[in-house]
């Protein structure tokens, strides 16, 4: 998606040439003159057009101005909310036809409202082409936002630039079946990061990963013909002296369950089960594009859950890299025993603060369906940095429990601990779970089961908590802590 940024008033906006020009009218619409404002008098007059939330009203080749399509796109009070849900209506109907260039035209009221506008348009442009030869690339190819003044917004823009490219490339590995996004093929991808300037990236196979003794997440890999992979991506934008911040992202790229297998019905959106590592790509590609001054390292533990005559079976205990052992009670609860040893591994680092992305549990899609992500922490200040993030991004997360008490469930006969407790609070349990692996550093541990993906006639990666995690990066510029050690051990 090509996004441009450009000054431009209700008047020139009368004159532009372009494909569909969207503006954008709030109930606190300011008075003006001109051909548009009395086209606006007029639609409300007739009360063919309010401007309440979502509301569009469109004009084929509507005379007097040089667009062939104009659309008022009504935005109620103005907020952020209602600002998404007017451009995605707008993009959705201006989809329907052949326009390639849509202008996007925001009043002052709008312009804090940039990068949610641009993400709105992009994501209500996007079509899954990839492994789909019949399907039709959208025709919208460029999105020019119309402001008040291009200058004043330069900064929004270009969040907003790099919050697109993270978010399209989170929806597009999200989006692609299972063997079309191995372990191998992830791997690759994070490569292809690297090839921005700040960005580096290592890979370790199974041979690295057991001399590490990460046993945990090598029991997952060991039924599937696909070899593991674990990803190290390092973005080096401050000085070698400030911690960074580590992300750790669920890279299971299909989830059988394994012999705790899963039902057959809608099992193939087990392809989204490595969204978490997938948002952590399309965090790296928002980073290069944004240089900021921080630093950050992504860990992606990526393996296929899969049955077979080497599976890992219930009942088995493994000894995880933190020298924890574990005892298997369901193969299904696999995404903590991979994501376990990259949370020790990420120890390392010596990070200011580690934040997992999973798609870890059903239990939390009953608690807080689709709207909001789980979110977990035991450091205070992190939760509420990243609760601000999301609320920024319209990217939401909630603050769920951690009390002790929940992790007696996960008491073992057999080991330091079994990977799943009773079925009562079962997200709270899961990150109960992954709390014993992250008693070093402030830890956040982020439940998108409910929010990476859509099921149904939607169905599709929504590429979350990519704007949530881009926001809290940027918000750390300038407040990064210093190591006085090395944090960078050889692997």
């Amino acid at each position: 998606m090509n996004l441009e940024l450009q000054t431009l008033t209700w008047a020139q906006a009368a004159s532009l040439h372009t494909d569909a020009l969207i503006v954008l009218v709030s109930q606190k619409q300011a008075k003006t003159t001109g051909l548009l404002a009395t086209m606006l008098a007029q639609a409300e007059k007739s009360g063919d057009f309010a401007p309440t939330a979502g509301q569009c009203m469109l004009w084929w080749k509507p005379p007097g101005l040089n667009t062939q399509r104009l659309l008022f796109a009504g935005t109620g009070s103005g907020r952020a909310q209602d600002v998404r849900q007017a451009v995605t209506s707008a993009i959705q109907a201006v989809k329907k036809s052949k326009a390639s260039k849509v202008t996007i035209c925001l009043q002052d009221s709008h312009e804090p409202h940039l990068v949610v506008a641009a993400q709105a348009a992009a994501d209500a442009a996007y079509v899954y082409t990839a492994t789909k030869p019949s399907a039709k690339a959208s025709l919208i190819t460029r999105i020019c936002l119309g402001v008040p003044d291009a200058k004043r917004s330069s900064a929004s823009f270009a969040m907003a630039k790099a919050q697109v490219a993270g978010v399209a490339l989170a929806r597009e590995w999200g989006n692609r079946p299972a063997n079309h996004a191995t372990p191998e093929l992830l791997a690759k991808a994070a490569k292809a990061l690297a090839k921005h300037p700040k960005l580096s990236c290592e890979v370790l196979g199974l041979k690295e990963v057991l001399r590490l003794g990460m046993g945990s997440f090598a029991a997952v890999a060991q039924a599937s013909a696909q070899p593991l992979k674990f990803i190290v991506l390092n973005y080096k934008g401050a000085a070698a002296a400030q911690a960074p911040v580590v992300l750790v992202g669920k890279g299971i790229t299909f989830d059988t369950g394994g012999i705790s297998l899963k039902p057959g019905p809608g099992m193939d959106e087990m392809k989204f089960d490595m969204c978490g590592a997938a948002s952590v790509l399309g965090t790296f590609e928002a980073l290069a594009h944004l240089k900021p001054a921080v630093n950050v390292v992504g860990l992606i533990p990526a393996c296929e859950n899969m049955p077979g005559g080497k599976a890992l079976k219930p009942g088995d205990v493994v000894t995880s890299m933190s020298g924890q052992t574990i005892e298997i009670l369901n193969t299904d609860a696999e995404g903590r025993l991979i994501l376990c040893d990259a949370l020790t591994y990420a120890k390392r680092f010596k990070p200011s603060a580690v934040i997992d992305i999973a798609t870890l549990t059903g239990a939390c899609v009953i608690a807080l369906g689709h709207l909001r992500s789980g979110l977990y922490a035991t450091d205070e200040a992190l939760a509420k940095q990243l609760l601000d993030a999301g609320e920024r991004s319209l990217d939401l997360c909630w603050r769920m429990p951690l009390d002790e008490e929940y992790a007696e469930g996960l008491k073992s006969n057999f080991a330091d601990v079994a990977n799943v407790a009773d079925r009562a609070a079962g997200s709270v349990t899961a990150a109960k779970f992954l709390q014993r692996f992250a008693n070093d550093f402030p830890w956040a541990h982020l439940d998108i089961a409910g929010t990476a993906w859509k099921s149904g006639a939607a169905k599709g990666a929504t590429g979350r908590p990519v704007p949530a995690l881009l926001s809290y990066l940027m918000a750390q510029v300038g407040k990064a802590t210093s190591s006085s050690s090395s944090r960078r051990a050889k692997t």
